[in-house]
């Protein structure tokens, strides 16, 4: 079963439905137990960073998400739920995000022009070997809804990237924490991919 982690943020019933469409059980929760208890754990959501800290805070779901990980349970963050598992947000600024992964989450600049916040589709480069990434060809496109990206401190976690007014550190991957800045779930047949990939870990 995987639990898909509900702290109010937006976009999850979408998760929810990707992974029944793949035949996968998932359940929409915020109780702790019950996501303890899951063979996966997925953090997903759109939203401000310091908001969503606060939310997972107030339901008590912060020391869940740290123990689930120290149990060595497939962990996938989703957008928001990437972000979250970093250090901090220049969107956010004292607040603290989970320190799972060390980075940080940075606005693009706005002097590019492109248009910000980045909606819509782009190409990824793919680190060879990246599991999340199996059986998807490098330069397959996945969508983006962001203003913030991550700029990760120890690169060999990064597995994929792509340019858009910076160099993005758009999927992360480090034994059994995976995240993504894209959304999988709208990302076509690339991301129903992605997610069988993590479903069947």
């Amino acid at each position: 079963m995987i639990a898909i982690i509900d702290y109010d943020a937006g976009n999850i019933k979408s998760v929810e439905k990707a992974f029944e469409y793949l035949g996968q059980e998932a359940v929409v929760t915020k109780d702790s137990g019950l996501i303890k208890s899951a063979d996966k754990i997925v953090l997903p959501g759109v939203g401000a960073f310091g908001d969503a800290m606060k939310r997972l805070k107030e339901y008590r779901l912060i020391d869940t998400i740290h123990e689930v990980i120290d149990a060595g349970k497939p962990f996938l963050g989703i957008c928001l739920g990437l972000q979250l598992l970093f250090d901090r947000s220049e969107e956010s600024p004292g607040a603290e995000g989970l320190g799972i992964l060390h980075g940080r989450i940075v606005r693009f600049p706005d002097n590019t022009g492109l248009k910000i916040p980045q909606i819509g589709w782009n190409s990824l480069d793919i680190r060879p070997g990246a599991r999340l990434f199996e059986g998807i060809p490098d330069q397959s496109y996945v969508y983006f809804v962001h203003s913030y990206y991550l700029e990760a401190e120890d690169e060999s976690v990064v597995a994929a990237t792509t340019e858009y007014a910076a160099h993005v550190h758009a999927a992360v991957e480090k034994n059994n924490i995976f995240a993504c800045q894209f959304h999988p779930e709208k990302s076509s047949d690339a991301g129903l991919r992605i997610l069988n990939n993590f479903a069947n870990l």
